[in-house]
């Protein structure tokens, strides 16, 4: 199903190049849709990243086709195609497809930002950096352990962050914890941690492995993919 976010209810935006698409994404999404009770988390595949200018190794149609074999069968995921390519190749901005996302969502509707540690901790490099957490609350897949220093310390130059009362609690059996996010003209936003969520899957890592042709029975096998994206993987000789 693709879909953007029309209509009221508690809607997660997961950007990414989802190349491949791994079990990691999924374990992320259902953590943050369990903890936030969330209705909808809308994976995006990215038309062109502007902090990768080489691009990804599949392209968008394949990616697409690979991120909705991922989801297909996981209630409340969706494909989304707010990050689609834009006309002219131009590239795709984090806040203004959040601000896009907002505009159709409308006042009845609560929009958040889905992320694994790796996006948060080079957040400060994003375009419009400062402006992220304020459009969307973010959830973060945090590393087993992270201290809120180092979570502090990530954040866009001008921002800061402190726990919030009661921050620390379990949903459904996933931890969780709440900050709140200030910047210096009196805006504030929750940003929310998940703590335990801790796969030790990259996409990078899965290329590499098919490319060099080690590893590959791993990959094709279940351990790293959704078993209908490694045949996707296989079929169409990706990464190869």
């Amino acid at each position: 199903m693709s879909q953007n976010a029309s209509g009221a209810g508690r809607v997660a935006f997961f950007g990414g190049s989802f190349d491949p698409p791994h079990l990691g994404h999924l374990a992320v999404a259902r953590a943050a849709k369990t903890a936030l009770g969330l209705d909808r988390v809308l994976f995006a595949p990215v038309g062109a990243q502007p902090l990768k200018p080489e691009g990804p190794t599949a392209s968008f149609e394949e990616r697409l086709a690979m991120t909705r074999l991922a989801i297909r069968g996981e209630a409340g995921f969706c494909v989304s195609m707010a990050d689609a390519p834009k006309p002219g190749g131009g590239p795709n901005f984090t806040l203004e497809t959040l601000e896009g996302l907002r505009r159709e969502m409308g006042p009845e509707g609560a929009l958040f930002c889905l992320m694994g540690a790796d996006s948060y901790f080079g957040l400060r490099r994003w375009h419009r950096a400062a402006e992220i957490p304020f459009a969307a609350p973010l959830i973060v897949a945090s590393r087993p352990g992270e201290r809120m220093d180092s979570l502090k310390a990530a954040l866009p130059e001008g921002l800061t962050m402190e726990a919030a009362a009661g921050g620390d609690r379990e949903v459904s059996g996933v931890a969780l914890r709440e900050f709140v996010v200030r910047d210096g003209v009196g805006g504030c936003a929750p940003l929310y941690v998940l703590p335990e969520v801790d796969v030790e899957i990259s996409a990078s890592e899965i290329r590499l492995r098919m490319e060099a042709g080690t590893g590959a029975e791993s990959v094709a096998g279940g351990a790293l993919l959704p078993e209908a994206v490694a045949e996707y993987v296989r079929e169409r000789g990706l990464y190869r």
